[in-house]
């Protein structure tokens, strides 16, 4: 038996973030799709889950063309069963992510961003797995007092800090 691991390139359409998570059942799809459209009511998504048993197919759900035919474009890249991608427009990840996780058959998120994402997948005779995201880009050091203050003040403008 070997394994063989690949690096997938995934693709965000412009203005959009992504997350990524390993779930379990069919059910998935209907319940983080309304857990988005609860959280945000006019988000945009798109959403697709690979199915690991009976039909093994891409089940997919979503409100907005572009992003439910990219959300499946990149669960076909992934190619891993249990693996589902949502992408969003007009809502950051931060919206809903406490809703998403609340969906009882969400096992875990790996990412949640809208840096370039790259999935790190593992393959058996059996199948494949994503093992886990690459995220952006490695730190360049770390903040100075400018660039905590710089972030601080960020956090005020955009409203997610009172003050």
């Amino acid at each position: 038996m070997s394994i063989n691991l690949s690096v997938v390139e995934l693709t965000l359409p412009k203005n959009t973030n992504i997350i990524v998570g390993i779930t379990h059942f069919i059910k998935t799809v209907e319940d983080i799709a309304e857990a988005v459209v609860t959280a945000v009511p006019n988000v945009k998504f798109g959403l697709a889950f690979c199915e690991a048993s009976g039909d093994r197919l891409i089940r997919y759900d979503g409100n907005d063309d572009e992003l439910v035919k990219a959300a499946i474009e990149n669960a076909q890249k992934i190619a891993a069963g249990h693996v589902f991608v949502l992408l969003i427009r007009n809502a950051w990840p931060i919206n809903i992510l406490s809703e998403v996780k609340k969906v009882p058959e969400v096992l875990s998120i790996l990412c949640a961003t809208a840096n370039p994402v790259q999935a790190i997948v593992a393959e058996t005779n059996q199948g494949r797995a994503l093992l886990g995201v690459v995220d952006g880009f490695k730190p360049l050091g770390v903040e100075d007092e400018a660039k905590k203050k710089e972030r601080i003040e960020f956090l005020r403008k955009i409203g997610y800090k009172r003050g």
